[in-house]
């Protein structure tokens, strides 16, 4: 098994593992603010950076972050809490900030011309909505977001429960995917067709909260509140802590009825989040493993526990983990508006063509013009990739479902490559994959599709306005993988 970072080298030297105890810091978070200590009002200031990503032995790495900061400041709220974030742009571009799974109302949503003209450089913008949902959420931009986020631009933000379960830490793990050269600069190859046209742009450096970590401390018999936020372009995570038991109790921020994973592996596409309950069982002094096996030929270390010399208790606690449930509406699967979406493209794919501002153009010509996918045999034209002027992301939509309307979707991935797909404004319950039912029926706002699976999915329609609907690898959404759902 590899160490982290050496996954898919650029080049005959790989990187060293790095950073150790000068990394953990950022892993402790200070206790959890009062209610009352909130701030109402909250900055961002996107724009260039160096941090210090792979230890000491390396030279920083220029980066564009929020504030300064891989990720950016997590901003953590309380359920009901009115957000104000006023964004300053430092960058040479212009740029947003999207809620990712926040539904927050269509002008706030951050997706450039269709809900917002973007935010030119040294311009502010004031973002402002209710966290109506509490759970593990980020935020990112939405303007060439394949280069912005892989660039180092997202964060997390929290909206803790008004009755939390009882953890003796909570803590996040921002998961990052680098494609980093030999000094520890960032590879500038971004919009390559093969990443394009392929499984997106897989990195060679993986961090958590901006860092190569080696080990973070814990204690033996404290109960840990972890949130995974999959913050890569295109790397899907599927990470067992070994010699633990790991307790799943929500996803993409919602609560889910508690459950160990499958194979006791937490898989995570690009833009998912997991929160999890883990019950530190070993023993004072021990040292255990957290791997990453989702491609298994690829499989490396990310990281240990490291457990301290003192315990907190003999046996884990007997409270309960299981969250409230969010006011999500419930969708009415007896009067539904039912629609099917195919997913096409890709290499190795049967596409031949799509079509492209009205023009049925043929899968030659689409990758000379940069694009691979298309959603409904139409493909987004590549806006994301290159700016979009003034159409930006505002597409034509795929479907129209009338305010208030339950909304089922079956989705087909007709491609030879994963895709997790996420639909803005709304949280979705996943009700069957392959035509057997889901277990726990999750609600999501990112759904993975293997290739050639086929998922079904309700919710219901109760935000107006043009929502984006994409592929969360960043590459695929820049490459054509892109549409809107309209709610009216």
């Amino acid at each position: 098994m590899s160490r982290n970072p050496l996954v898919l080298p650029l080049t005959r030297r790989s990187l060293l593992l790095a950073g150790g105890a000068a990394g953990v810091a950022s892993m402790v978070p200070a206790p959890l603010r009062p209610a009352a200590a909130l701030e109402a009002t909250h900055t961002l200031a996107p724009g260039p950076a160096r941090i210090r990503m792979v230890g000491d032995a390396y030279p920083e790495t220029t980066v564009w972050a929020y504030d300064g900061r891989v990720p950016g400041p997590e901003i953590r709220v309380r359920q009901g809490d009115r957000l104000r974030i006023a964004v300053t742009n430092r960058l040479v571009e212009e740029t947003t900030v999207h809620w990712h799974g926040l539904r927050v109302p269509n002008a706030m949503d951050g997706v450039p011309h269709l809900t917002q003209r973007p935010i030119a450089p040294f311009e502010t913008f004031t973002y402002e909505f209710d966290a109506v949902d509490a759970g593990t959420f980020w935020y990112h931009p939405h303007q060439r977001s394949h280069e912005q986020v892989g660039r180092g631009l997202h964060g997390a933000l929290i909206v803790e429960e008004r009755e939390p379960v009882t953890v003796d830490r909570d803590l996040c793990w921002v998961l990052g995917d680098w494609r980093l050269k030999e000094d520890a600069s960032i590879s500038n190859d971004f919009g390559a067709m093969m990443d394009m046209s392929h499984g997106g742009r897989l990195g060679n450096t993986v961090t958590v909260n901006g860092r190569v970590l080696d080990e973070v401390p814990v204690r033996a018999g404290e109960r840990v509140r972890l949130r995974l936020v999959n913050a890569a372009n295109a790397r899907i995570f599927g990470l067992r802590f070994q010699e633990h038991r790991p307790v799943v109790i929500a996803i993409d921020g919602h609560s889910v009825e508690p459950h160990e994973p499958e194979d006791g592996r937490i898989v995570l596409a690009p833009a998912m989040r997991v929160d999890l309950v883990i019950d530190m069982t070993g023993a004072p002094g021990d040292r255990t493993t957290v791997i990453d096996d989702f491609y298994p030929d690829r499989a490396y270390r990310l990281l240990d526990l490291g457990y301290g010399p003192d315990r907190l208790r003999d046996k884990p606690p007997d409270t309960p983990v299981r969250l409230p449930a969010n006011p999500v509406a419930e969708p009415d699967l007896s009067a539904a508006d039912r629609h099917e979406v195919t997913l096409g493209g890709g290499m190795m794919g049967s596409m031949a063509g799509a079509m492209v501002d009205g023009r049925m153009t043929d899968m030659r010509t689409l990758l000379r013009q940069g694009m691979a996918w298309a959603i409904n045999g139409v493909s987004s034209g590549g806006a994301d990739r290159h700016g979009g002027g003034d159409a930006g992301h505002v597409m034509a939509p795929i479907l129209t479902v009338a305010r208030g309307r339950t909304c089922v979707i079956a989705m087909a991935n007709e491609t030879a490559w994963p895709h997790p797909m996420h639909l803005h404004g709304h949280t979705f319950r996943v009700l069957s994959r392959n035509g057997r039912p889901t277990r726990f029926r999750e609600w999501q706002d990112t759904v993975l599709l293997a290739p050639r699976e086929r998922v079904e999915i309700a919710f219901v329609a109760d935000n107006p306005g043009d929502w984006m609907f994409h592929c969360h690898i960043l590459e695929h959404q820049a490459a054509g993988m892109m549409s809107t759902i309209r709610v009216a």
